[in-house]
């Protein structure tokens, strides 16, 4: 008798926990229901109340985009996807080159150019690329300003590359003699040597890129520069992506700039544009080496920038690329209007 009543217990229990479970998954499915109903409704209702001027084609015809590329981020093969995708979309596609690679334009070629790129319709819309300084058009008197966008690269990874690039080349030009060709020391015996070709200042690139032209900009270490760099990136950068997320990058431009970037995506993925430029022979420093080169102020501070722009990154992109649970598109419109 004993054990009837604790069979009929048991199956009891296991009913109340099926039930329970039961009505848990119903509820998830309703809340996914009314998210979804929710969404569609407001979808539905988004186009009579929003505000769409006539001149938003107009606007989109006179896009000017500036990538002002940092050296050694994956830059190449982002650019490669641009020249591939301008013919279909309809935009142009202009490399910026100062002599001597400089980073700087002198004061009279910033005024030239920022003229030029804001009133050289016949090229319009277009993207601007070339190794070069955060450029304030405010500052330049111009009616209009570009957008800016960028890609940055951990401090460390950049240098390594760079200095194996100087030695080895790439596989994009690969029969391109660079300048330190037929040196065979390593990063690391370089680093134990202290040579000047590792030498951790080396990494203040990043920082006077997104900083600007301002002469305290390019002075390795410097604390304004620092917060200049990071001023610029969230207030004067439409988007600036990492290098490791190159495809996310990609992905959100895609999103906010149609009209240049429809279809970068797929475009990224079935081409070999995320392989298009690589340094040759690069031996990856040990472990030794990263703690001698991340004892130095110019690294901390050339990390501090990496780390606020990736933090930054994941922050734009959560809301555009909709990957978290239950997330759903954003929409926006006009609602209480007065009078009628």
């Amino acid at each position: 008798m004993l054990n009837v009543h604790k069979l009929w217990l048991l199956t009891s229990l296991c009913v109340i926990v099926t039930i329970v479970l039961y009505f848990q998954s119903e509820i998830a499915r309703l809340e996914d229901s009314y998210r979804k109903l929710e969404f569609r409704i407001a979808q539905s209702h988004t186009d009579s109340r929003q505000f769409f001027p006539k001149e938003t084609q107009k606007d989109d015809e006179d896009l000017v985009v500036i990538y002002n590329r940092v050296p050694k981020t994956g830059s190449t093969s982002f650019v490669g996807v641009a020249y591939d995708l301008c013919k279909k979309n309809h935009f142009k596609v202009l490399h910026i080159n100062i002599t001597a690679n400089m980073h700087v334009m002198s004061l009279n070629n910033q005024y030239k150019f920022a003229q030029n790129v804001t009133r050289w319709h016949d090229v319009k819309p277009a993207l601007y690329h070339g190794h070069m300084a955060f450029l304030n058009f405010d500052r330049l008197g111009t009616t209009s300003k570009p957008i800016f966008i960028n890609l940055i690269r951990k401090p460390l990874d950049r240098l390594v590359s760079y200095y194996y690039f100087l030695r080895h080349g790439d596989n994009f030009r690969p029969h391109l003699v660079r300048k330190k060709h037929g040196d065979k020391m390593t990063f690391d015996e370089c680093v134990e040597k202290s040579q000047p070709d590792c030498d951790p200042d080396n990494m203040w690139l990043q920082v006077p890129f997104f900083c600007g032209h301002a002469a305290e900009c390019w002075k390795p270490g410097s604390a304004w520069a620092l917060q200049q760099a990071k001023h610029n990136l969230v207030n004067n950068y439409l988007v600036v992506g990492v290098t490791e997320e190159m495809l996310d990058f990609i992905s959100v431009l895609e999103q906010v700039l149609p009209r240049l970037f429809k279809g970068a995506t797929e475009h990224y993925l079935s081409s070999n544009k995320s392989h298009l430029r690589q340094t040759s022979s690069k031996i990856d420093p040990s472990q030794r080496t990263i703690e001698i080169i991340e004892q130095s102020n110019v690294w901390k501070m050339e990390n501090e920038l990496y780390e606020f722009a990736l933090e930054h990154f994941k922050f734009v992109k959560r809301k555009i690329l909709l990957r978290e649970t239950n997330s759903v598109a954003q929409v926006y419109f006009y609602e209480k209007i007065r009078p009628k």
